[in-house]
């Protein structure tokens, strides 16, 4: 797979390991001439641990040989997370480490992930792109705030800690991007 071809989520191998596309930035320069470079943020898949890489668009990566199963989150079990598939309904835990920040997406019941399954082994989860929460913890709206490009800090159910335009408030469900972790808007708005 081309580096140009990445997308979050993406599933690439480095130095044999699989890893997950989790942020790519593209940098053009301004010399003309000069290729663009993307700057890609990996997480192994086996160990956890996050990647830097700085590449040109026509640099490849092979893909591992793995496979997408749709799972449903079912709840939270001391440090594990129980999902269940969902065509043989057989229930699972993955361990927080496994998960990672996609933790502060997990709602109860949530469908739409996608568990990463590599040699008959699970090692990790890809999110819907968009979720929707409700924040638990915000500042009062001002009156007469309008939707402005100044934010706020708001905490979601999840504890998932994003910023909102001042006019939102506590108990309003909004939708997130899992990929940026940015707000999108809120639930019944359009983006």
């Amino acid at each position: 797979m081309l580096v140009k071809q990445f997308k979050g989520g993406s599933v690439i191998t480095i130095n044999g390991a699989p890893h997950i596309v989790e942020t790519i930035e593209k940098h053009t320069p301004s010399a003309r001439g000069a290729s663009t470079i993307y700057k890609v943020r990996c997480r192994n898949l086996l160990t956890q641990m996050k990647i830097d890489l700085s590449c040109k668009g026509e640099d490849s990566y092979d893909e591992p040989d793995f496979r997408y199963q749709e799972v449903q989150y079912l709840y939270k079990e001391g440090n594990s997370y129980i999902f269940m598939d969902v065509e043989t309904y057989e229930q699972f835990p993955l361990d927080t480490k496994v998960i990672g920040d996609d933790i502060y997406y997990l709602v109860e019941d949530m469908e739409g992930i996608y568990a990463l399954i590599l040699e008959d082994r699970i090692v990790g989860v890809r999110m819907p792109d968009v979720v929707e929460q409700e924040l638990v913890e915000c500042e009062p709206a001002i009156k007469g705030q309008s939707a402005t490009n100044r934010g706020k800090s708001a905490i979601t159910q999840t504890g998932l800690e994003i910023q909102v335009p001042e006019y939102m408030e506590q108990g309003e469900v909004v939708r997130i991007d899992t990929r940026t972790g940015k707000f999108l808007g809120r639930v019944g708005t359009s983006f």
